[in-house]
């Protein structure tokens, strides 16, 4: 088990272990506990009583943050013809179309997220070794393959968060930066705890959101109080 510091053990002692946060108090505790020299990232964990196992009790999906992430996405476009310059002018950061597959497979991976037009997947298809395992194989599901490419790299430039639940039934998310404003923060919590709730499977029984937890990269872990939304996911 790896030993924690005496900046995490401070910063553990300002959370309350015996009680849950709604998101407006978890959200200024997080920033408030923060002890890197860096701008952290805030992550959302969550718990989900689904069986991925299924793909009935799968849960995927992707939300636009109202105040994005701190960090514009270099997006690489495959695209052929017109579509390219549309592309362009859209502001990806690399665009091409089987020249570009190409130089993947070279080993160019100096882009955050990949977005590809449907006519363009049978080579796109060649990726799926190389973009696969670092989750960024374009899908149709995610918004990524598009025939309206432009939409899909302003939404990636915009702050837009993939979300996909894991073999052992948890979301991994990120919602922002420590140094953005609280306001900013509490927005995008919950506009992605609203996205992931609207994603509940009709097969998922139970109770859905086990547990909620609010971090920043290196704080400890803040337990979000999940009764007001469990309200939410029962209507």
């Amino acid at each position: 088990m790896r030993k924690r510091g005496r900046k995490f053990a401070a910063a553990r002692a300002q959370v309350a272990v015996d009680r849950a946060y709604t998101i407006e108090e978890a959200v200024p505790l997080v920033q408030k506990v923060k002890f890197a020299k860096f701008d952290e990232t805030v992550e959302l964990s969550l718990k989900l009583g689904v069986d991925p196992k299924h793909a009935d009790q799968m849960v995927r999906g992707t939300v636009v943050l109202p105040h994005g992430l701190g960090k514009s996405k270099r997006v690489a476009a495959i695209a052929g013809g017109e579509k390219q310059k549309e592309a362009q002018e859209a502001g990806a950061d690399v665009v091409g179309g089987d020249d570009l597959v190409e130089k993947i497979q070279g080993g160019f991976m100096d882009f955050d997220a990949v977005v590809a037009t449907p006519d363009m997947m049978r080579s796109v298809g060649k990726l799926g070794k190389v973009l696969g395992p670092r989750g960024l194989m374009p899908n149709p599901k995610t918004g990524t393959v598009s025939v309206d490419i432009a939409k899909a790299i302003k939404e990636i430039k915009a702050g837009k968060v993939e979300f996909r639940v894991d073999k052992t039934g948890i979301i991994h998310a990120p919602v922002g930066k420590a140094s953005f404003a609280t306001d900013s923060l509490v927005a995008n919590t919950h506009a992605l705890v609203d996205s992931i709730v609207k994603a509940k499977p009709a097969a998922a029984k139970g109770k859905y959101l086990k547990s909620v937890t609010l971090s920043s990269t290196m704080g400890p872990g803040v337990r979000i109080d999940t009764t007001h939304i469990d309200v939410a996911v029962k209507h």
